[in-house]
């Protein structure tokens, strides 16, 4: 086991020094900006704050942030490095290595399951990946393994149904909640285990069945609560009532919306084979899922449930949001009934050739795996110098307006503001900006700037300078000199009869490459 944590963590080291804007470059911006807010402003974890939507406090509701707490604290004594929110990352995705291990070795009652599992996991590319982004997903992997594995432990083998681990059980479904929503799929496979408890004639308690239902929901619902009364975004309820349940509602309101996300959900599967498990890892945990009947786990419908639980949640949510990591609660149960078909391999035949086949099968997904995710550790090494130089130019505390959708940049500017799309921005929202505090536009996609007349036009009355390659206006309305003013409302006489494009090409303003 020691060798397989040694891999894993040289895996995940991999680039771990790289600035956050590789993929996912928005989460990352996001929870770094989190972590940093908790150092430098308000350290209570019921607060979450950003760096977007204009002055601060910025509060987000989103999901416990333990990742970005956990790093606040080390930089308050070292000081802000986003580093430490990847190191903290790997020892979760570690972590989750041993317990997989210890899961399915205890599962299947099998040494060598247990190690082929941890081996497993350690090398699919979505578990090494995303195993040292500075992302919750990482986090609420580890919390969900943890709490299914103790509560198959409490449920399998406690005949009294003991207080002690049933609130060991109790707190860590708990933190898998809070960490990250997603992780209630558990439910499923923990209804599976309280089923089969009942049908082994095992003693049975409701007020411990109870307690491990509800009251983590309980708790999560409290929590949701709290966050929601102060915060200004609403990311988890926003995107659930905008998107998701429409979604379902649409589905089976006919036929046609029905097949349209039966489609949409096996292209979800689509990124479950291609980055989260590869396309070798995913060949392997299909046929392991395949042999689940002969495998004979201790608790058939845990295995099962978990199935269950992940592929509703992929079909409900995924095929909304297509985000791959969003599939990463199912890479630990791939992993797992790995290990268990390995383990049947390993008495069905001669003792050497389960342990070789798995060494040459992890091998394989981990050198096809590396590949299929090569692409996601770049990052525009431009945008980050040119976000650097920025917050080295620009005046300590000022409020910007950013012309790029993404809390990436933002990030590295280190300045609140306004992260906005270009094109959409108008004039108006400009002047709101301004009047709350905003001084300067930074054009970090000029040419999609180029694109919206209106802004560019209204922008060119202020001063500009360069930064990096970035076009900066100094958004101070007492700049504005009365030439500025002419021109600007020339422009507006002009756009009033469909010509203010051919203006401002007159004039030579705005001009560059317009790329769609």
């Amino acid at each position: 086991m020691l060798c397989v944590l040694l891999v894993a963590l040289a895996l995940r080291l991999q680039h771990v020094h790289d600035p956050l804007l590789d993929h996912p470059n928005w989460r990352q911006g996001d929870t770094a900006s989190i972590a940093r807010n908790f150092a430098q402003r308000n350290e209570n974890i019921l607060y979450p704050q950003t760096d977007y939507d204009g002055p601060p406090p910025n509060y987000v509701e989103l999901e416990l942030q333990i990742l970005p707490f956990l790093a606040a604290m080390a930089y308050k004594v070292v000081g802000v490095h986003e580093v430490i929110g990847r190191l903290l990352a790997i020892l979760f995705s570690l972590g989750t290595v041993l317990v997989v291990g210890l899961f399915t070795r205890r599962l299947y009652g099998s040494a060598i399951a247990g190690l082929t599992a941890a081996a497993f996991f350690a090398v699919f590319p979505g578990s090494v990946y995303y195993g040292r982004t500075f992302t919750p997903d990482v986090v609420m992997v580890f919390f969900l393994t943890a709490s299914l594995y103790a509560c198959f432990a409490f449920l399998s083998e406690d005949e009294r149904l003991a207080p002690r681990p049933l609130a060991r059980s109790a707190g860590l479904l708990t933190l898998a909640y809070l960490a990250k929503p997603v992780a209630i799929l558990a439910l499923v496979p923990l209804c599976g285990m309280m089923w089969e408890r009942l049908r082994a004639g095992m003693r049975t308690r409701p007020t411990a069945y109870a307690v491990l239902l509800f009251i983590p929901l309980v708790i999560l619902w409290l929590y949701d609560r709290q966050v929601a009364q102060h915060a200004e975004w609403h990311w988890a309820s926003g995107i659930a009532k905008l998107h998701v349940f429409p979604a379902l509602v649409g589905a089976f309101s006919s036929i046609h919306g029905f097949g349209h996300k039966v489609d949409l959900f096996f292209g979800t599967l689509g990124l479950l084979r291609v980055t989260m498990l590869g396309t070798a890892g995913f060949a392997v945990s299909v046929a392991a899922c395949i042999a689940i009947p002969w495998t004979r786990p201790r608790s058939a419908l845990l295995v099962w449930g978990w199935l269950a639980g992940g592929l509703l949640y992929a079909f409900v949510v995924v095929t909304v949001e297509r985000v791959d990591y969003y599939l990463f609660p199912l890479v630990p149960l791939a992993a797992l009934v790995t290990g268990g078909a390995i383990a049947l391999l390993a008495e069905l035949k001669t003792q050497w050739i389960a342990p070789t086949l798995a060494t040459a099968l992890a091998l394989a997904v981990l050198l096809q795996g590396h590949g299929a995710v090569a692409h996601y550790y770049q990052y525009d090494r431009v945008a980050y110098g040119d976000a650097v130089l920025a917050s080295r130019s620009l005046p300590a505390n000022t409020l910007v307006v950013m012309g790029h959708y993404g809390p990436d940049v933002l990030y590295y500017i280190d300045r609140f503001g306004w992260e906005e799309d270009p094109e959409l921005w108008t004039p108006f929202d400009e002047e709101s900006a301004i009047k709350k505090g905003a001084r300067y536009y930074i054009s970090v996609e000029d040419n999609r700037l180029r694109r919206n007349a209106d802004l560019c036009a209204w922008l060119s009355r202020f001063p500009v300078a360069r930064i990096g390659t970035w076009p900066v206006y100094h958004t101070d309305l007492s700049l504005v000199t009365a030439r500025a003013e002419s021109f600007w409302d020339a422009f507006r006489r002009a756009d009033r009869v469909g010509k203010g494009r051919a203006f401002l090409n007159a004039h030579h303003a705005c001009e560059g490459k317009v790329v769609r």
